[in-house]
């Protein structure tokens, strides 16, 4: 296309995914230098695959070249702690996962589901011998590792999990497990790596009888077949597997002993939504300066937007909320630090922020106009990805639920 100026094309494009560091608390002003080395590896790690992830977005492809480079930065380990790991705070843990979310939703899906679930689970539940084999490689990404505990069946209520395991003989007369279900909407379920597969054991008079357990499945094991979820419009640029397990087998050293229970998969899953809050944070900081420097940019009625006071009253709204999302991100990071964190306040910084995300997008895309629904300016690809985040680790119904029984004394589950 020619660059020559058209009378009515002043500007025929805006650059407005640039960072602009927005922090009206200084609520990120003190953090230690380790941690803000972290922060920093991941500005660079998402300047370096931005590029490809607009596009592998728009195509609905996952450039697994991305997800292991997350991995040659050092950022999949997401706060968890093990001595083979490099050590990450709680606050170091958030501000990557907030910077990766600003880049790209997908990608912060990516670090939730590799560094927050898969390496999570087996650094929390796994054998000495599972960790040494599989710990370093799904830290560098290398391999990737799954989280299967939602079914078709059992979203909301996957306590309820109907995939079983049982125990039989095999020909070398050690014993193995024999899997059987269905999981749905697992990130990196058909990725060719590992599966951290949750299922209720089947085996009349043993102690585990009926217990939920988790398994370490390899994804090339006979009887393993992960779909790719597509017709996707969010997250579209990382795959979920729709996965049917028929009579899987797997030597009896597959269970990761450490898991016992559902309660172990819940310990999990209390975790991932601190890293869901931060990735709100990444997402609405995004949307809330692509409109700043839409509005002081975007001239209308030969001024700025700007300097119309409905468009100053907007951007007040959403600097108030994306505030408040920093704020309760840092202090669940400190109590997180201290060991004083507990699941319940987890679940209320993810129940906000999520809310106040999609306020915030809401209100970016309507304010930049019809230059909201293109995708180079990330308004509506952030607002599509929020509806994701907004469900996933528990959907704001779940987590008013635990709210509400934590504050009242009362379970309101049925």
């Amino acid at each position: 296309m020619s660059n020559e100026a058209f009378p009515g094309e002043r500007v025929s494009s805006y650059a407005l995914t640039g960072r602009r560091d927005t922090d009206y608390y200084a609520v990120f002003a003190d953090i230690p230098e380790e941690d803000r080395a972290a922060w920093d590896r991941a500005r660079a790690y998402v300047d370096e695959v931005a590029p490809r992830m607009t596009e592998a977005w728009d195509k609905a492809e996952y450039p697994l070249e991305a997800a292991r480079a997350m991995g040659a930065y050092d950022l999949v380990v997401d706060g968890v702690v093990h001595p083979a790991l490099t050590p990450m705070s709680p606050l170091a843990a958030g501000l990557v996962n907030m910077e990766i979310s600003r880049g790209d939703g997908s990608l912060g899906t990516i670090l939730a589901v590799q560094g927050g679930l898969a390496l999570r689970t087996l650094a929390l539940f796994g054998s000495p011998a599972q960790q040494e084999r599989w710990l370093g490689p799904l830290a560098d990404a290398s391999v990737l590792g799954s989280f299967a505990l939602t079914e078709p069946d059992h979203g909301s209520d996957s306590v309820s999990l109907e995939t079983t395991a049982r125990r039989v003989a095999s020909p070398d007369g050690n014993g193995e497990w024999v899997i059987r279900g269905a999981k749905k909407w697992i990130g990196n379920g058909a990725s060719g790596g590992i599966t951290f597969v949750w299922a209720r054991v089947e085996d009349e008079g043993a102690d585990d009888h009926g217990a939920v357990r988790c398994f370490l499945v390899e994804q090339d094991r006979q009887g393993y077949e992960g779909t790719v979820i597509t017709g996707k419009a969010s997250l579209r640029g990382i795959f979920q597997a729709h996965i049917r397990l028929d009579d899987v087998r797997v030597p009896l050293d597959a269970v990761l002993p450490g898991a016992k229970s559902f309660k172990d998969a819940s310990t999990v899953l209390y975790a991932t939504r601190s890293g869901v809050a931060w990735s709100a944070l990444g997402h609405a900081t995004a949307c809330y300066e692509a409109a700043l420097t839409y509005a002081t940019e975007r001239i209308q009625f030969g001024k700025p937007l700007a300097k119309l006071q409905m468009v100053q009253e907007r951007l007040t709204h959403m600097l108030e909320d994306l505030t408040a999302m920093q704020l309760y991100c840092r202090r669940m990071a400190d109590m997180d630090a201290a060991g004083t964190l507990r699941p319940t306040q987890a679940s209320l910084a993810k129940f906000h922020n999520t809310r106040a995300a999609r306020r915030i997008a809401a209100t970016a895309r309507d304010l930049l106009g019809g230059n909201g629904i293109l995708l180079e300016n990330g308004v509506m690809q952030h607002m599509a990805d929020i509806e994701a985040i907004h469900t996933y680790e528990g959907t704001e119904s779940v987590q008013a639920l635990l709210i509400g029984r934590d504050i009242t004394g009362m379970s309101a589950f049925v």
